[in-house]
């Protein structure tokens, strides 16, 4: 068994990692800035967490484990390097959890694309789990009900997200890749947009066995490859007979004209339904038998951070969604407004890097058309410089009717308060400190 040290042990993506090696057997420590709940669960299972990064914290002998948030002059990593130590990017961990996964004979799925790869690993994983095909997985979120991101069993199938935000995506060599769509995004990192984004997508196709494609996406069609292919019409797999109302969603998905299997969800939008057509089309491709987990699927209720209810104040309903691309976000409101009513709907947006609201400026514009109200926050920078002239207050004031708020999560949620009416459906979007929202909401209420 291996020796692992986690640089950053604490997030949604590395204690995943870190919890499937201690289900594995491995020996794991590491340490963050900050107690979390994922950082109790690690210890519950035998990890050693410091909290602070110092050099000391770092082992003899132990794999060190980074993620592309690691900075070069980090006390941990500095120290790694002076004892020799083999340092790895998280991403390659999870390519030799995925080789030893198929050594075992387990069938790797994994699940890619700019929008919803959590969602369908998470999916795909939860109905595996509820129908006791008992796979491994290691997922961007908390599966519900399940209350886990990763774990390590014995059935026959290994599920994972795959990550294109770094180029990471090229390492692995899945025997079923799913790729929900493509679009411009990341733009830190791939210099010439959708043009690069599509380059590292044709090499990741190279490397998989199978891949599953959404025919409906413009982005996908930029790819090169032998695609089996979903979507709502001239597709493999097709979703027909659609019934939408505000407690369920219910269609038919089928496999060249032959009907497969109808489902029903509880979960609203039509992104909701490609999700499923990715999830339903990757098993059956596996030869899992969709019978025998049809049933499950009206169980999910989304991902940890997608359209998550976190509290309800006085007859007000506060919902949490990660979603931070232009795509995302108008999904979002436009399933909730299905559900609540347009005129309902609060949405908070905190803008997720300087570089991404630039270059999406005008997309972002056009992404809160289902809200009936919208409030803008500061950007939140996650370790990016300032762009001059790329704020929250300046893309407020070019958004009609927006609101812009100052300040910290506590300093908005403070300004928020007072304005707010029963029945209000406040929707905080974004990756950054916006997830704080409801908690920061709730701590202003009389005891």
């Amino acid at each position: 068994m291996g020796k692992y040290y986690f640089i950053a042990i604490g997030g949604i993506g590395m204690s995943g990692l870190a919890k499937y090696l201690l289900e594995d057997g491995h020996e794991v420590s590491g340490s963050d800035i900050a107690n979390s709940k994922y950082i109790d669960k690690l210890k519950s299972l035998g990890a050693k967490v410091y909290i602070g990064h110092y050099a000391n914290n770092v082992p003899n002998g132990a794999k060190v484990i980074v993620s592309t948030a690691i900075r070069e002059n980090n006390p941990e990593l500095v120290r790694a390097k002076e004892l020799g130590l083999e340092i790895f990017h998280r991403s390659d961990l999870l390519k030799e959890i995925a080789q030893n996964a198929q050594i075992e004979n387990k069938c790797f799925i994994g699940f890619s694309g700019t929008h919803g790869k959590t969602t369908t690993s998470g999916m795909a994983s939860y109905v595996l789990e509820k129908a006791g095909f008992n796979p491994s997985f290691v997922d961007g979120g908390i599966l519900p009900d399940i209350n886990t991101n990763a774990q390590h069993k014995s059935g026959q199938h290994f599920i994972a997200e795959l990550d294109e935000s770094d180029g990471t995506i090229v390492k692995y060599s899945p025997d079923i890749l799913v790729i929900n769509n493509l679009e411009e995004d990341h733009i830190d990192f791939y210099k010439n947009g959708i043009s690069d984004l599509v380059k590292t997508f044709n090499k990741a196709i190279s490397q998989a066995k199978k891949i599953i494609v959404n025919a409906d996406n413009d982005g996908i069609k930029s790819l090169n490859g032998n695609f089996i292919t979903f979507g709502l019409k001239n597709a493999d797999y097709t979703a027909k007979n659609i019934s939408n109302s505000k407690e369920k969603l219910h269609f038919e998905i089928y496999h060249n004209e032959t009907l497969l299997t109808d489902i029903e969800l509880q979960l609203a939008g039509i992104h909701n339904i490609y999700n499923t057509l990715a999830v339903v089309s990757a098993l059956n491709e596996a030869n899992i038998d969709i019978k025998k987990i049809k049933k499950y699927f009206p169980d999910f209720t989304g991902m940890g951070r997608r359209f998550q209810k976190v509290c309800e104040i006085n007859g007000i309903q506060v919902f949490d969604d990660y979603a931070h691309h232009p795509t995302e976000i108008k999904a979002t409101l436009d399933a909730a407004a299905s559900k609540y009513g347009k005129e309902h709907i609060v949405a908070v947006f905190q803008p997720h890097r300087y570089t991404r609201l630039k270059s999406l400026w005008n997309e972002f514009l056009k992404s809160f058309e289902n809200s009936g109200r919208v409030i803008v926050t500061d950007v939140f920078a996650a370790s990016e410089d300032a762009i001059d002239g790329i704020t929250g207050e300046n893309f407020a004031k070019d958004l009609k009717d927006a609101e812009y708020l100052s300040g910290s999560m506590e300093d908005v949620a403070e300004q928020l308060l007072p304005t707010l009416k029963p029945n209000d459906i406040i929707i905080g979007l974004g990756a950054g400190t916006i997830t704080n929202l409801g908690k920061s909401l709730e701590k202003l209420l009389p005891v």
